[in-house]
């Protein structure tokens, strides 16, 4: 075992990683009281981490969840902050070994990718090949097999104590989206593979990359074994694309055969090619190889979003600047099609009232 990782989670638990854990779990979150709580008494709470961690007494807290529309009925847990702390330090430790090892088309949750990078890659293939293969995973954060995601973290990250860390925090989740999850068998199964531990709470920092990871093998199968050329995937959302639909029908099988080997599923029903002249919906947008549209159903709910921020203002109930920075954001992201008219009339309409 090289020294690089017989001392990982030597390099977790150090101070400096801990400070800059805790100075990232308050970005954007300072003025909410978990964070400024923590922020009273940093230095013991801190301390307080280090010596769990070191001591391998460190357990995670309960979650706390809620749901929310956006537009699917998404159950989202919020863990405690000092817990979100660990995740970061965890993630600055063991992030970097995979990120070398991630397929450049791989665009969520990663420094310098993002949806707007993953849109753009996915016109460029749509503009040089007919048709696409648009997949997505079912369930897929509610089926994420905890045994197989600790075995693929394991082929890189060989330190036992930071396995057991991660298994810790993965334990922790267990039973956060049993709910959301309908038991699906696979081939060889008995009725006791419901009882295999599965599901990554949606919101967690360490879900986010955990996510990335149990899915990376995907990633490699269809670039190395099925060898398509143009392949990009966000979270669970993956494209494929190729000139004719036969090559893509066959694609699809494999990988329906592949995930199984994850333990996941396909929505098979609208997993199927199309021509990319059609519209490829992604990521809240339609892709044409020649121009894009924002989904209408983004529209409509940002029209009615504004029209409350703008209702509050008058009542002032919230400074302008929060709607400033609402209509800022909002138009950064619809930029990203063409939605020059769009912007200006609900703009316009917001104002007039």
């Amino acid at each position: 075992m090289s020294k690089v990782y017989r001392h990982l989670f030597l390099r977790v638990c150090a101070w400096d990683n801990l400070m800059t854990a805790w100075r990232k779990a308050c970005k954007g979150k300072r003025g909410q009281p978990p964070a400024a709580t923590f922020e009273l008494r940093a230095g013991e709470h801190l301390l307080e981490i280090q010596s769990e961690l070191q001591a391998k007494s460190y357990r995670p807290d309960a979650y706390v969840s809620f749901y929310i529309h956006d537009p699917k009925h998404r159950l989202i847990s919020a863990a405690p902050f000092r817990d979100r702390v660990v995740h970061h330090a965890l993630c600055n430790v063991i992030e970097p070994l995979f990120e070398r090892r991630f397929i450049h088309d791989s665009y969520a949750n990663r420094p310098g990718k993002g949806t707007h990078a993953a849109l753009d890659r996915s016109q460029r293939f749509a503009r040089r090949y007919r048709y696409v293969l648009q997949c997505d995973v079912a369930q897929f954060f509610p089926a994420i097999d905890h045994a197989l995601l600790l075995e693929t973290l394991g082929r890189v990250v060989v330190d036992p104590d930071v396995l057991c860390l991660c298994a810790a925090i993965l334990a922790s989740g267990r039973d956060v989206l049993a709910g959301e999850y309908d038991m699906h068998y696979f081939p060889g199964d008995d009725l006791l593979a419901a009882l295999r531990p599965r599901g990554l709470p949606i919101g967690n920092l360490t879900s986010q990359f955990w996510a990335n990871v149990y899915l990376d093998r995907l990633d490699h199968f269809v670039k190395r074994e099925l060898k398509c050329p143009a392949y990009l995937r966000y979270v669970d959302d993956f494209l494929l694309f190729a000139d004719d639909k036969p090559t893509l029908w066959a694609w699809r099988r494999a990988i329906i055969d592949y995930l199984a080997g994850l333990r996941l599923t396909l929505h098979e029903a609208r997993c199927h090619p199309q021509p990319v002249t059609e519209g490829i919906p992604f990521l809240g947008f339609v892709i044409y190889p020649d121009h894009r549209l924002l989904k209408r159903r983004k529209g409509i709910a940002y029209r009615r979003r504004l029209r409350v921020l703008v209702g509050d203002y008058r009542a002032r109930r919230i400074p302008l600047a929060r709607v400033t920075a609402s209509v800022q954001g909002w138009v950064n992201h619809a930029r990203y099609a063409d939605t020059y008219g769009l912007r200006k009339a609900l703009l316009r309409q917001a104002l007039a009232k």
